[in-house]
């Protein structure tokens, strides 16, 4: 995995967050990421598309994390809240990614944002919409490692 792609998953996060918690419109906090060179060493393009692709397909996303999540998607905790959306856009919208990437990157962005333990619950959302979203993928690798 790239480190410009881990970069552009830590702004995005970033940036979900301050939509989630402001509201404001899409355009200028991108604007901001760039103009504040936040974006110096990301890949500006899945920056992108993650930042706009989660809000487009919020509803889908949100019902996806409300499947396995122990209360409202809207309370659950915003860093975690962008963390699991990004995750489960990746999962849901990234289907050339591998399932075991996707979640390992969230894990590392809960690490790295999250309060202490919620790479835990991250982990656990994720492991569940991929088994329901990514069935073939896994039962496919298990029947490899045979």
């Amino acid at each position: 995995m790239s480190i410009a792609r881990t970069n552009a998953r830590k702004a995005a996060v970033q940036a979900l967050y301050q939509w989630q918690m402001t509201g404001q419109n899409l355009n200028l906090i991108e604007q901001q990421f760039l103009d504040e060179d936040w974006l110096k060493d990301a890949q500006k393009s899945y920056f992108n598309e993650l930042f706009h692709g989660v809000p487009t397909n919020l509803d889908v996303i949100d019902q996806a994390l409300g499947e396995f999540v122990d209360r409202p998607v809207d309370i659950i905790d915003p860093v975690e809240r962008a963390i699991l959306r990004i995750g489960a856009y990746e999962l849901l919208y990234r289907l050339n990614m591998p399932y075991r990437v996707v979640i390992n990157e969230s894990i590392n962005l809960a690490k790295c944002f999250g309060a202490d333990g919620s790479h835990k619950y991250i982990n656990g959302i994720l492991d569940k919409i991929a088994q329901q979203k990514r069935a073939l993928e896994i039962r496919g690798r298990k029947t490899e490692g045979r």
